[in-house]
């Protein structure tokens, strides 16, 4: 999500204005649609309750494309019926094989599928297998080919894509989106995305204000510049598709007014008629209605 700030203007942040005209992704999570953060809400490794009160451990570990690395760690230490932290304090030990880019941090990396619990299974086995696995998704030929045709690296193209993993609002969204985040790149726009903002604080939200916005963190894309310095999720193989070949177009903007109607311009104005459409449709609705979200990359 972002701010609306017309091409090659400087932001002048107003309470009033932005609370009229915000970005992308909140229509779509506020009109109920699943996404990441609404996914990281969910249950990852239902547990069959036996007698007594004792769980049964699953067959299976799930990961849902989206989900954060803090939430891979939880469902891991919930599956291995482990205290909380565990898995995160093995991270360090575990001897993933990460990106020189990640600093060891494995963001982006854990790939999203479905993970056997093999007897014997620890964090340690568990995080290298996810790694493992991305790096056989990530270090094909057309990967690399497609990184460097859009002028970089593989993890930059795995940053992209948890951006385009955490905005889209569907996976016909998914190349537009990624078109966007170019094109504000290329223009020497802020990104101004509140996926990224909300990941350098820990939480998931729909309501941003103008004080988070000025919060300073390294993943604050209203106040710096480029990409955040790690992917803020582990994106699936559509959005790594959308990073590494995105839709044709100029846009720059985008709002998704209700579920299937995402606006993507290139067009100041007519974002900021599109905005207006979604504060309609969400005054429409009984629910009392949050900032309207708005792209303004």
């Amino acid at each position: 999500m972002q701010m609306n700030t017309p091409p090659g203007k400087t932001v002048r942040r107003n309470p009033t204005r932005r609370n009229k005209i915000r970005l992308t992704r909140r229509g779509r999570l506020l009109l109920g649609v699943t996404g990441a953060v609404v996914a990281g809400t969910a249950v990852a490794v239902p547990l069959l309750l036996l007698g007594h009160g004792q769980a049964a451990r699953p067959d299976a570990l799930v990961v849902p494309e989206g989900w954060r690395a803090s939430q891979i760690y939880d469902a891991v230490d919930k599956a291995l019926a482990l205290p909380v932290g565990s898995t995160k304090r093995s991270v360090g030990t575990a001897g993933l094989k990460l990106p020189g880019d990640a600093g060891g941090n494995p963001e982006g990396y854990l790939f999203p599928a479905s993970y056997p619990l093999a007897k014997g299974a620890t964090p340690e086995s568990m995080l290298r297998t996810m790694v493992d696995t991305a790096n056989r998704k990530f270090d094909m030929a057309p990967v690399a080919a497609g990184a460097q045709r859009n002028a970089m690296n593989v993890y930059q193209a795995v940053t992209i894509a948890s951006i385009v993993q955490a905005e889209a609002g569907n996976k016909a969204d998914m190349g537009k989106v990624a078109r966007v985040l170019f094109n504000r790149l290329q223009n020497g726009m802020a990104l101004q995305m509140d996926s990224t903002l909300n990941y350098g604080l820990n939480r998931s939200t729909l309501n941003t204000t103008v004080a988070d916005t000025r919060v300073e963190n390294p993943y604050n894309s209203y106040q710096r510049m480029g990409l955040p310095p790690t992917p803020i999720d582990n994106p699936g193989e559509d959005a790594m598709r959308a990073a590494l070949n995105p839709t044709p177009g100029n846009w720059l903007y985008f709002v998704t007014v209700k579920p299937g109607d995402t606006r993507f311009t290139a067009d100041y104005a007519e974002h900021q008629r599109n905005v207006a459409d979604f504060n309609a449709a969400q005054s429409s609705r009984a629910k009392p209605r949050p900032h309207a979200s708005q792209t303004s990359h």
